[in-house]
């Protein structure tokens, strides 16, 4: 493996790409080299799982140039990673599990909106097997690392796909989030995890988790990026069940902030995690109008995703093949899957009705505030204590993220800075349903950086309906 890193090593952003593309210093064939070059560096430390051959890369990116007004389109020569869960026509996806493996006839929806946008494929990413877990070692591949080095986990199940951004090979990578895949990885390697609300990004062509809370994520260095990458992948889809159009922009009013009682907020005994934290709500309440939310309900709909019957909603999608193939099975993850046999219809109708309670209950919290802020993770790990404890490990890693799609929320974590320690620390903010801008404008406030107001003139033709629909 290559020599350990000690935080994220962001490479240029999409528009910095863009306007190297479009002043002359810089070419999508002369990105492509670069970041071929750059993957090759660091040789197989479990970020990518297939990556296109570097010729090959280069004459794609010259193909993009090649095309009728190449220059305007909004992600020219840009390039991007996949993660292994998502279809990409000729291309095998995996899930980290080398017998499950298909090549691809069809390129997810989502992903060819990137394609048609001048973006350029790069590979496939690494993932916990089957997107089950969210620490990053379930894969029979290299099991990567936090680029904070330590032998931390580098968090999943997206973990290549948060890697390939902290990394700097490229400068978003379209991930996948059930249940924290997509913020965990992002906290534990210093990147900004955007998980949007669900159905505004197609799940066709994803392998699905549990289809009916799975939501497709992104990977990026900032804000800016994730807007451009959003206004591209963002889309009704008819062939997805769950598709629904964008909400509405940011109304420019001042964002309330639900924060809970530090007594609500656990941290596993990690008290410089918790000192970070709290020294981060202290900043944010200097600035922010903060209303007091109890985190109760929210928890209590988490203890529900893997203490409940949706694992065995995996059995939907991986059921024959846990039958057929048991031996091909990441262990841990054949434990999860086998455990789904444990619950009965009752289980699923009694677990359903106290999640549409739970989600009375939070519905109305939405009236006080705008965006809850939590921890991303109360703490960290190595990957010896995360084989050495599996589920416990995982459970803490997911004890803020595990209601997110169950409540029917959106999440950003953005990275903070490290610790007394050197550790990553995150934050996390949620928002109800269809509140994606407003989440995405606080988190660019947090982090400092410019963001433009969404004007009517900048809003999708779907936006612009439902803004018709409204008036």
């Amino acid at each position: 493996m290559a020599e350990a890193f000690h935080g994220p090593s962001i490479g240029p952003s999409v528009a910095e790409i863009l306007a190297s593309h479009a002043g002359g210093t810089g070419s999508p064939a002369k990105t492509a080299a670069r970041v071929a070059d750059a993957i090759a560096a660091r040789g197989d430390d479990g970020t990518w799982l297939s990556t296109v051959p570097r010729d090959q890369l280069i004459a794609a990116a010259e193909a993009i140039e090649q095309r009728p007004g190449a220059r305007t389109l909004p992600l020219y020569g840009v390039p991007f990673g996949v993660k292994d869960s998502i279809d990409v026509e000729g291309v095998a996806t995996t899930l980290s599990c080398p017998d499950y493996a298909y090549v691809a006839s069809v390129t997810a929806p989502a992903v060819q909106r990137l394609l048609d946008a001048g973006a350029l494929y790069v590979g496939k990413t690494n993932l916990d097997q089957f997107a089950t877990g969210l620490n990053g070692t379930r894969t029979p591949y290299t099991v990567p690392r936090s680029v904070y080095g330590g032998e931390m986990i580098s968090g999943g199940s997206s973990s290549g796909s948060a890697l390939a951004v902290a990394l700097g090979q490229v400068p978003f990578a379209v991930a996948t989030d059930t249940a924290g895949s997509g913020r965990v990885p992002a906290a534990l390697n210093g990147v900004v995890g955007f998980k949007p609300s669900r159905g505004l990004i197609s799940t066709v062509g994803l392998v699905p988790a549990c289809k009916s809370l799975d939501c497709l994520s992104v990977m990026a260095g900032c804000i800016d990026d994730v807007d451009r990458v959003l206004d591209v992948m963002v889309g009704r889809d008819d062939d997805d069940a769950w598709s629904r159009d964008r909400g509405p922009r940011f109304s420019g009013a001042p964002i309330r902030v639900g924060l809970p009682p530090e007594s609500e907020l656990e941290f596993f005994g990690d008290d410089e995690m918790r000192s970070a934290h709290l020294a981060f709500r202290e900043h944010l309440s200097r600035s922010a109008t903060v209303v007091d939310v109890s985190l109760e309900p929210f928890l209590a709909a988490g203890s529900l995703l893997y203490q409940g019957p949706w694992v065995a909603e995996r059995l939907v999608e991986f059921g024959d093949f846990l039958a057929a193939q048991p031996e091909s099975i990441h262990p841990v993850v054949r434990d999860i899957f086998s455990s789904g046999h444990n619950y009965t219809a009752v289980d699923a109708f009694a677990a359903l009705q106290k999640l549409q309670e739970l989600k009375a209950v939070v519905s109305r919290l939405w009236r006080r505030m705008d965006v809850l802020v939590l921890p991303t993770i109360g703490t960290t790990f190595t990957v010896d204590e995360v084989r050495a404890a599996p589920i416990d490990c995982n459970t803490m890693l997911g004890h803020y993220t595990h209601f997110g799609n169950l409540l029917d929320l959106l999440g950003a974590a953005i990275p903070l800075g490290v610790t007394a320690d050197g550790r990553p620390y995150s934050a996390m903010l949620l928002g109800a349903a269809l509140s994606d801008d407003t989440v995405l404008q606080l988190a660019a406030q947090l982090l400092d950086e410019p963001r433009a107001p969404q004007t009517v003139a900048a809003m999708t033709t779907t936006d612009s309906n439902v803004a018709e629909e409204r008036l």
